[in-house]
């Protein structure tokens, strides 16, 4: 149902519900907005794992269920049910934390449950499914003992995250750390008798690496990781893992400025970095004979797949050389293959298996069925400098410029703000480009994958440093032969949709419509409303602690939107989705729309129903893009003529 505005408002603010758009049509350029919506990846979000037969199983986007295919290539097999058609979110946002067992024999997976979820184990010969924990509560991140006969979990059923021990046969659990500070990410010890596991600070900054008995007892400190801030419960950090010599752990840090991976002795001492570079480096996997360990690396929004001897030393590519994102990598049972999945900014990530020596990849499945990739934009990768910062974005330009012809520049804002654009396909900057926009995607300092100085450079400085990065963009944009100066958007989700609120409130003039995504303006009452302690965790990072001193009190009304509302000369328009979460029932989307039109600016709200905060859903998304094309093309198409006026609509 549509949220309302006071009646005063009503001559100036829209209030619709999704599927309630202008008459306006849509320039018929490009893909249907149905065909950009339905462009998307066969492949889950979990990493594929290899059964010992030689096949390669992956969790569906289609039907939510598991499906085997030979490694050498061939047809796929469906060998299970659906597994994520409770999940609110689209199955591609489902994260059931796909394994297979150490015997490559069976399958298992976190799955929904009444007050929560637990652990799964499918067997691929039956189909059977038994339920291996009962604890309900969420598991957050789970390993097998290495003779298969034990799990080690992470669990909040006792109001924060500790340590569990379930017999995978009999169903036994015991829980085996107490500590009220959240215990995440267990993995074990060569020869079973311990469990590894991570330990944060309250603040989530400092992690602590453990190791403790099976059956439980006093845990024993390992090592000790400083100033790496863990906005998602642990799993930036994520496992730390003893390598099969039982003499040293392969653990993630930020202590030479870039998230590398470092080897520690178990006995204390020094670590050392297993393959030092000025890139950001993840999903660490170690070969099944010990001999190689392979991860992830990415450099300016490639990623590829990099393999080196467990000792440390120089890493050799295998996979991922020019361009695109390498993800989501597994070793074969025999260590002689990598599977992996990979896509770029024009086709969709798909399942690939290469030798560990590299060469040609087997490529296993196709998501393009409709061959879109064919028809969109591939983007440059251009620069420019901000405040002695080189802020590196991605351009795509309309297909067919006309030689002196003037196009309008929406400025796309990614979320995070510790996030980054990538060589991945985005749907709104394709579909804008399609209907004849320029669109620019800034990685603003405060963004990953550029080092740990410039991620950590918009702390205490929220809407202020960030939002010059993406002003100087709109100067880069106005010398370009193609723009029209007097036509620039802006847009967002979630801290773009926040950034979207500053760039409207903070910097006025410069932008001619601005559509914020489920953003935030005013940060100050995060800490009440938000019922979402990762989120508060975050502010209080970038932030600072609140309620605390004056200057912390100054530093968050400096980054709330909201209070220079009265500023703004932009178009706005605010939009979110809701429904689901009954907890979670304070929209500041719909507060930001308010003090605008208690300032009588020119606002348009809407949401989009059955979904989270966010919106996933197929259908609300379609609704989304032609809502937001109408809103860009009143205001970016005008010639800046202003004319356009906000249609009044109550509903309740």
């Amino acid at each position: 149902m549509s949220r309302s505005i006071a009646p005063l408002a009503l001559a100036l603010v829209t209030v619709l519900a999704a599927g309630r758009s202008s008459s306006a049509q849509a320039r018929p350029l490009g893909p249907s907005v149905a065909d950009f919506v339905a462009f998307k990846s066969v492949v889950g979000a979990d990493a594929p794992v290899w059964l010992t037969d030689g096949r390669v199983v992956y969790l569906s986007n289609e039907d939510g269920a598991l499906w085997a295919v030979p490694a050498r290539g061939g047809t796929a097999a469906r060998i299970s049910g659906a597994l994520a058609t409770n999940d609110p979110q689209p199955v591609s946002r489902a994260n059931l934390q796909l394994k297979a067992s150490p015997d490559g024999r069976r399958l298992s997976y976190v799955k929904g449950v009444s007050g929560g979820n637990d652990i799964f184990v499918l067997d691929p010969a039956t189909k059977v499914e038994r339920r291996v924990s009962r604890i309900a509560g969420h598991v957050r991140s789970y390993s097998f003992s290495p003779d298969g006969k034990w799990i080690a979990l992470a669990n909040d059923r006792m109001g924060s995250e500790d340590i569990w021990v379930v017999n995978v046969d009999a169903g036994d659990a015991k829980r085996i750390t107490t500590d009220p500070r959240y215990e995440v990410f267990p993995s074990w010890s060569p020869d079973g008798s311990e469990i590894i596991f991570v330990r944060m600070d309250d603040d989530w900054i400092d992690h602590e690496v453990l190791a403790v008995p099976r059956a439980g007892g006093q845990p024993r400190h390992v090592l000790t990781d400083r100033d790496y801030f863990d906005y998602r419960q642990g799993a930036s950090f994520g496992f730390a893992r003893v390598l099969p010599d039982n003499q040293r752990i392969l653990f993630r840090s930020q202590r030479s400025g870039w998230a590398n991976y470092w080897l520690a002795p178990l006995t204390g001492g020094e670590p050392h970095p297993l393959a030092a570079e000025q890139a950001d480096q993840s999903e660490a996997r170690i070969s099944p004979d010990g001999k190689l360990i392979a991860f992830l690396s990415i450099a300016n929004g490639t990623q590829t797949l990099k393999v080196v001897p467990v000792g440390g030393g120089a890493a050799r590519t295998v996979a991922g050389t020019t361009s695109g994102m390498v993800s989501k990598a597994e070793w074969s049972p025999d260590g002689r293959q990598l599977s992996y999945v990979y896509g770029t900014a024009t086709t969709p990530p798909d399942l690939f298996v290469v030798s560990t020596l590299g060469g040609t990849a087997t490529q296993l499945t196709w998501s393009d069925r409709g061959k879109l990739a064919s028809q969109l934009i591939t983007p440059e990768k251009i620069s420019w400098n901000s405040d002695g910062f080189t802020i590196n974005a991605y351009l795509w330009k309309p297909k067919g410029l006309r030689v002196g012809e003037r196009v309008p520049v929406i400025m796309y804002v990614h979320g995070g703000p510790t996030s980054q654009f990538a060589d991945a396909f985005q749907l709104q900057p394709q579909f804008f480009a399609s209907r004849g926009y320029a669109v620019i995607a800034p990685n603003v300092r405060g963004s990953s994958g550029y080092g740990k100085d410039f991620e950590n450079a918009n702390n205490h400085d929220w809407g202020h440093g960030d939002l010059r990065d993406v002003v100087a963009g709109v100067d880069w944009a106005k010398s370009q032969p193609y723009v029209n100066s007097h036509e620039i958007g802006i847009t967002g989700i979630s801290y773009g949709g926040i950034l979207t609120m500053y760039a409207v409130s903070f910097a006025p003039d410069v932008f001619q419509a601005a559509i914020s995504g489920s953003g935030y303006g005013d940060v100050r009452d995060f800490h009440s409303k938000v019922p979402v302690l990762q989120h508060r965790k975050l502010l209080e990072y970038e932030l600072g602690h609140w309620p605390s001193t004056p200057a912390v009190d100054s530093i968050y009304r400096r980054s709330s939107a909201i209070l220079k509302v009265g500023d703004v000369t932009t178009p706005t328009m605010l939009i979110h989705g809701s429904g689901l979460d009954e907890l979670d029932t304070y929209y500041p989307a719909f507060e930001f729309a308010r003090a605008l039109a208690g300032r009588a600016k020119l606002v348009e709200y809407r949401n989009y129903p059955h979904e989270t905060y966010y919106v996933y859903r197929a259908d609300n998304t379609r609704a989304m893009l032609k809502d937001m094309l109408e809103f860009f093309d009143r205001y970016l198409k005008d010639d800046g003529a202003g004319t356009a006026t906000a249609v009044a609509n109550h509903q309740h």
